[in-house]
């Protein structure tokens, strides 16, 4: 492994710790949002390596996994000590997730992989019924709600909030057993499903194990740095006078942010099954295991929990998840299909801005 990887969780730390006694300021502010993004590389970096160990499909899964737990410890930490005023944090980085990754992060490895490589392909049996449990967990859990008559709002009761947390980790625990397990093939490499070598020579034992340490470091570090620099981003988007849904834009892009390189970086190899993998896999347990904790955090603490969305963003997630089901709907991407992606992904962020 690199040098840096196994520095920065253990600088992480002891920043962290140094925290408590610093003078707050711009400075420590600064620091600590670097040394959080440097966090993230090095805690996605580890799950890699891991990743590598275990092989295809499952390695997919542990930096899914990983991921979603940064995301799911920034969402329960900044609603814990933010009360009221977030109650839509968990529906605002959900919904930011789900069109980062299904407008964002797939539209631009389908154009770019589509511009290097003309046409790519990837298993359409493994993606069509990921793309299916994507659509129905994000209906359930951010466009139903405006719907139901039974809580005021966009809001669901504590009996509607523990059936959609239980649905949504049934349909994720249904999918991983899906892709691990009864039809693992259809999630490895369409050029040569048998060869799972395809990334990199596996590490050694020691090497995954020290990285599952380190991967452990590093994500206890990147919870309590988001926490730390949170009132900071927070006065930030107040002061540009943006919208607060862009917190939880922010939160999304710094999560997601390493993953995405990851996708891009294999659609450019020309493995647009990795990036398939990648993306579907975050998305879903994005949802389906960011739910059932934040449902359940709000339940005991008896912390307001808004999921509904607006209007606006109801319509750009439909849309983006209609074009994602027809443009990769044969299991063959070119570029224009990514064009298409990407505008709307842009479209996403400028009304996030501009609403």
């Amino acid at each position: 492994m690199s040098f840096w990887p196994k520095i920065i969780p253990v600088a992480a730390g002891v920043l962290l710790l140094a925290a408590w006694w610093l003078p707050g300021g711009p400075l420590l502010t600064t620091v600590s949002a670097v040394m959080l993004l440097a966090a993230v590389v090095s805690a996605v970096h580890h799950a890699e390596v891991i990743a590598h160990r275990v092989g295809e499909p499952f390695g997919t899964l542990v930096l899914a996994l990983a991921i979603t737990a940064i995301e799911v410890a920034l969402i329960v930490s900044l609603m814990m000590a933010g009360g009221e005023a977030k109650a839509p944090l968990a529906r605002d980085t959900i919904y930011a997730t789900v069109m980062i990754i299904s407008s964002g992060v797939i539209g631009i490895c389908v154009l770019l992989g589509g511009l290097r490589h003309r046409e790519q392909s990837f298993r359409i049996e493994g993606a069509g019924p990921a793309l299916a449990a994507l659509t129905a967990l994000a209906t359930l859990v951010l466009i139903l709600p405006v719907f139901t008559v039974s809580a005021p709002g966009a809001s669901y009761t504590t009996t509607q909030l523990v059936f959609v947390a239980s649905s949504s980790l049934l349909v994720w625990c249904a999918f991983v057993f899906f892709q691990t397990v009864r039809h693992r093939d259809y999630f490895l490499p369409t050029t040569d499903p048998s060869n799972e070598a395809v990334h990199a020579a596996p590490p050694s034992t020691r090497e995954t194990w020290f990285s599952f340490v380190l991967l452990v470091i590093a994500l206890v570090a990147v919870v309590g740095l988001a926490k730390l620099i949170s009132p900071a981003i927070e006065a930030a988007v107040v002061a540009a006078g943006a919208p607060r849904a862009i917190v939880g834009i922010i939160i999304a892009i710094v999560v997601l942010l390493p993953e995405g390189v990851s996708a891009i970086r294999a659609a450019l190899n020309n493995r647009l099954q990795t990036s398939m993998n990648l993306a579907f896999g975050s998305a879903l347990a994005s949802i389906g295991l960011t739910i059932p904790v934040v449902v359940a955090t709000a339940i005991l603490l008896d912390l307001p929990l808004v999921l509904g969305l607006a209007p606006k963003d109801m319509i750009l997630l439909v849309l983006s998840l209609s074009v994602c089901s027809i443009g990769l709907g044969n299991g063959r991407t070119n570029m224009m299909q990514g064009a298409v992606q990407v505008v709307i992904f842009a479209a996403f962020l400028f009304l996030a801005l501009v609403p």
